[in-house]
Parts: C-alpha cells; sequence; structure tokens
C-alpha cells in the first residue's frame, strides 16, 4: 500500500474506472499460467485500488480529501497492528 499512490489514484480516475480496473486485474489473476511475481505486483495494484476506492467512499460521505486518505492510512495501520 503506498498512500501517494492511492491518493493519485483517487483524484485521477472515477469509483466507476477503478471498479472496472480491478475486475480485470483480478480475472488475470486466475490465470494458472500468472507468475508468483506477478501475483505481488498486481496484488499491490489490487491493494492500492482497493484505497483509492475507498477513499472516494469516504469523500462522498462527507470527509475532505486530506481526511479521507488519512484515516483510511489509520484503518490500515490500526490493523496491521492488530
Amino acid at each position: 500500500m503506498k498512500l501517494p499512490v492511492i491518493r493519485h489514484l483517487q483524484k485521477n480516475a472515477t469509483p466507476e474506472s477503478l471498479n472496472a480496473t480491478l475486475e480485470v486485474l483480478e480475472s488475470f489473476t486466475e490465470h494458472r499460467s500468472v507468475t508468483e511475481e506477478e501475483m505481488d505486483v498486481v496484488g499491490e495494484l489490487i491493494t492500492n485500488i482497493c484505497g483509492a476506492l475507498e477513499v472516494h467512499n469516504n469523500i462522498a460521505q462527507g470527509m475532505s480529501s486530506i481526511e479521507a486518505a488519512n484515516s483510511f492510512a489509520q484503518k490500515v495501520m490500526g490493523s496491521i497492528d492488530s
């Protein structure tokens, strides 16, 4: 997870396009010829896209973009500490 990447995706892509990209990446991971290295890269991309979607959702609920990004980062850090 990279917060600067998440913020970039959130600012430059609509939730619809992020969801479409997520579907394509998830489908890609299901193919038997995908290597472990490719899975790692795609996993990181999926994590960042899901983060951007959550930030979009937080903004839609009334948070500023900075509050939404910080809230997401704190949520992730809290889950890592648990």
